[in-house]
């Protein structure tokens, strides 16, 4: 029996992806949604963001941990930035990112009965396309999450505004996610940021190659209120803004109810710690607890 506090509307059945959208992402390893957000509710997304640039917090972090990305005015207001866990320190993005669709979208295409939240990520490019640091290189999310044991994660991208090429809109590897990974080390484990890129672009070709398939990208045009949904193993990167203003967004990363945390060895013997590690709860066995419900909410449930 579902849950009742997560029952859609009759308007919001009619959003969710059909039996042949399901069979694409899975296939393709991305979808593009119907209009899961109200012009409303992304325009307060965006009034949100402002705040919190500015400042506002209803809650804040209680660590900051080395690998954290965390822009701050300091940091100057004319770059890529970067925000984690912007769900839990803002509740006005925690509420409309945590509507019952989003979840509902993510368990179709995952095949999940539950769907968390994982973290969300404030972005902000701006309009600088001379700036090489703010294209984001090729990269796949699984990388990041190896502390997580599911391979059903994904992430929602979404614009607050309409979002296409010009904007430097994220764009997807056609199938990627069904490639056997080759060459991978430790630097995979590591924000984009901090990776080598042409490596990073060096490592997409290699496993083209390997997988005996070509590399066919697929820019996403994402018209406002709309969500490109990608599953964790898809190669996605994004290119310059040329148009004249910033591109503007979050990424929602969303695990299934399976997804426990696991011990991730690196190649000198230690254990790779994720950001959640210093921040959630531990568990009966004194590990990370990726349930944690302040960090980690329940947005979809099929079943009581």
């Amino acid at each position: 029996m579902r849950a009742e506090k997560f029952v859609l509307t009759t308007a919001e059945t009619k959003l969710l992806p059909s039996a042949e959208e399901v069979r694409s992402y899975r296939r393709r390893g991305w979808y593009l949604s119907e209009k899961l957000f109200t012009d409303a509710e992304v325009d307060a997304l965006s009034e949100a963001s402002e705040r919190f640039y500015a400042g506002h917090r209803d809650r804040d972090l209680p660590a900051h941990p080395a690998t954290l990305a965390y822009w701050t005015p300091g940091m100057g207001g004319d770059i890529l930035r970067h925000n984690d866990y912007v769900h839990y320190e803002v509740d006005a993005l925690r509420e409309i990112l945590t509507k019952p669709l989003i979840g509902a979208v993510a368990a179709l295409l995952s095949g999940a009965e539950t769907i968390r939240v994982f973290q969300a990520t404030l972005i902000y490019k701006p309009p600088r396309p001379e700036e090489k640091s703010n294209e984001v290189p090729w990269h796949f999310d699984r990388n990041y999450w190896a502390t997580s044991t599911s391979e059903r994660m994904l992430t929602a991208f979404i614009p607050f505004h309409d979002c296409g090429e010009a904007n430097g809109t994220i764009a997807m590897i056609d199938g990627s996610h069904r490639w056997e990974e080759i060459g991978a080390d430790d630097s995979g484990t590591l924000h984009f940021a901090a990776r080598d890129r042409d490596r990073m672009e060096e490592l997409l070709q290699r496993n083209a190659e390997h997988n005996g398939c070509e590399v066919h990208k697929v820019p996403m045009v994402i018209p406002k209120g709309h969500v490109s949904f990608h599953h964790c193993r898809t190669y996605h990167g994004s290119g310059a803004n040329t148009a004249p203003e910033a591109r503007r967004a979050i990424s929602l990363h969303l695990q299934d109810g399976d997804n426990r945390w696991r011990p991730y060895p690196l190649e000198d013997g230690s254990l790779l710690a994720y950001n959640h590690d210093s921040l959630v709860r531990c568990d009966a066995n004194g590990d990370p607890d990726y349930t944690d419900p302040r960090f980690c909410p329940v947005i979809w449930q099929e079943r009581a």
